[in-house]
This record gives structure tokens, sequence and C-alpha cells, in this order.
């Protein structure tokens, strides 16, 4: 028989809500809207980290914003510049994607699959932009007035 800890039900339910409502924004900003492009798959996987264990290293605003940024730039130059096959470019910006995040100190664990959605969607450099850049920015947003000013946590750490 599973035993309910009250706590993890609470941290459980407050990091579902607003991951659902952050991707809620998102996903409004790109049906609803004239805007652009604001969601990429692995943003559904930032939410467990941004929500669920907000004080984690990789949940820190410049590891989301850097880390998601270094990898779909990977997967952009992959995809655009490297004329290999597909089951190739994939591991291979995968690799590189890893080894630039532990490089310059921006990891965020979910950027890690951005080289594969861009090389399978051949995305362009507008990529970057929309819904990369802007996605980011909002969810880090988003992330710091929810979890620092509604929820009162130490977020982002000093």
């Amino acid at each position: 028989m599973i035993k309910l800890n009250i706590e993890i039900f609470k941290k459980a339910l407050i990091a579902g809500f607003f991951s659902a409502f952050t991707i809620g924004v998102l996903t409004v900003l790109t049906y609803k809207s004239v805007l652009g492009l604001f969601l990429a798959g692995s943003f559904g996987s930032s939410m467990v980290l941004l929500f669920g264990f907000p004080e984690s290293q990789f949940a820190q605003p410049r590891n989301v914003f850097f880390g998601h940024l270094v990898t779909t730039l990977v997967g952009v130059i992959f995809v655009n510049l490297i004329p290999l096959p597909i089951f190739i470019n994939i591991a291979i910006a995968v690799g590189a994607g890893v080894f630039f995040m532990i490089l310059l100190n921006v990891v965020h664990p979910p950027a890690g699959g951005n080289p594969i959605m861009v090389i399978i969607g051949s995305a362009s450099y507008d990529y970057l932009v929309f819904p990369m850049i802007s996605g980011c920015c909002i969810i880090i947003l988003l992330a710091i007035i929810i979890n620092k000013y509604l929820l009162k946590k130490n977020y982002p750490l000093k």
C-alpha cells in the first residue's frame, strides 16, 4: 500500500499546476496570437525542474536560457551545415550539445533533446528566436514571478 506524504503531494500539485499554467501561456501565444511560435517539446521537461526542483542548479535562469540556446544552435548548425546522414547527425549533435553545456557551465538536462527536435524538424536559424529565445524568456519570467513572489522560494539562487 502506498502511504501518501502530504508534503510530497502538495509539492507535486503545485509543480503540476504551475507547469500547466506556464505551458498554457506558451500554447495560447502560439495558437491564439499572430506573434509566432513559443512552444518546444523540451520546455515540458524544463517544467519539472523549474517548478518541481527550482533549487537545483539545473533550474537556474542562466542554465535554462543558455542550455536551450546552445543545444538548439548546435542542432541548427548540424541540420544546415553538416551534410551527414540523419542518424549520424542526431547522435553527434546531441553529444556536441552536451559537451558545450558542460564546457560552458550552463547545463539544463531538458535541453539535451533540442538537437533531436531541430534535426528531425529541419529547423532554420529562425528557430533560435521563435520558439527558443522567446519561449525561454517567458518561461524564466514566469518561473521567477511564481517561485519567488507567489511561492516565496529562494529563486533564482544567489
